[in-house]
């Protein structure tokens, strides 16, 4: 079966039609800038040109930059403020609608680096900010954002996003010991038994990765950047009245 994925991010708004059994893209990946400020009609509006960019009429899942709770928008660090309270559930149509870290992380535990792993497997985001999925067991624990925990009196993303390397002009491996600065500190928060690093920057993890060195081993997503739209893909497939938990083992 056939699902369209969209994923939401504060740089690009990307989407393609996926195969949730071969957790693939069918069709190349349509981008479109995210409008800025990205308040919720200018978003909406693009989100639809991807629909019909696919001419697509089938069930549609959507990822949101900020924590989502029964299609309710309840933060937006990354987009306009004007998102919080939003039931963006209604507003894009009835898609379903979940975080766009949780997403990537559904669907890198399905077809990715955390596929039939027990434990607790962390999925981490570098992108315009750090996105976070926390799975216990093959169990999301939805909404974490641990990209806004404090390191060195600012917040996490505002460090060592992938954005911020972009903006600072820093080397890979200036960046690599700002990620494993904070690598460390959720590892001691968290104990994983494996860490997945995900978004823009996970297309380049050879770059930066062999300078990260923490006890956890740490891998770059298999699928990369496609994982938010895949993983949208899946929980509009999976969605029914109670949204808040995915389990994946058994399916």
């Amino acid at each position: 079966m056939d699902v369209l994925g969209i994923d939401i991010g504060g740089s690009g708004i990307k989407g393609a039609p996926v195969d949730i059994t071969a957790g693939k893209l069918v069709e190349d990946r349509v981008r479109i800038p995210t409008p800025q400020p990205a308040r919720p009609g200018p978003v909406a509006a693009v989100v639809r040109q991807v629909v019909e960019r696919f001419s697509w009429s089938g069930p549609v899942g959507v990822t949101f930059p900020g924590v989502v709770r029964d299609g309710v928008v309840m933060t937006a660090a990354n987009v306009h403020h004007s998102w919080i309270g939003v039931d963006a559930a209604e507003l894009f149509d009835g898609a379903a609608v979940l975080n766009d870290a949780d997403a990537a992380g559904i669907a890198e535990m399905t077809f990715g680096e955390g596929r039939n792993r027990r434990g607790t497997v962390l999925m981490l985001t570098f992108g315009t900010g750090i996105g976070s999925a926390l799975f216990a067991d093959g169990v999301l624990v939805p909404n974490t954002e641990f990209g806004h925990l404090e390191i060195r009196g600012k917040e996490a993303e505002h460090r060592a996003s992938d954005r911020v390397r972009e903006e600072n002009g820093l080397s890979w491996d200036k960046w690599a010991g700002r990620v494993e600065e904070y690598l460390r500190h959720v590892e001691m928060l968290l104990s994983p038994s494996l860490i997945v690093v995900g978004g823009g920057a996970s297309r380049k993890a050879d770059k930066w990765l062999p300078y990260v060195h923490i006890d956890t081993p740490v891998v770059p997503a298999a699928l990369q950047n496609e994982a938010g739209i895949i993983g949208a893909a899946q929980m509009a497939f999976l969605a029914g009245p109670d949204r808040g938990i995915v389990s994946l083992h058994g399916r």
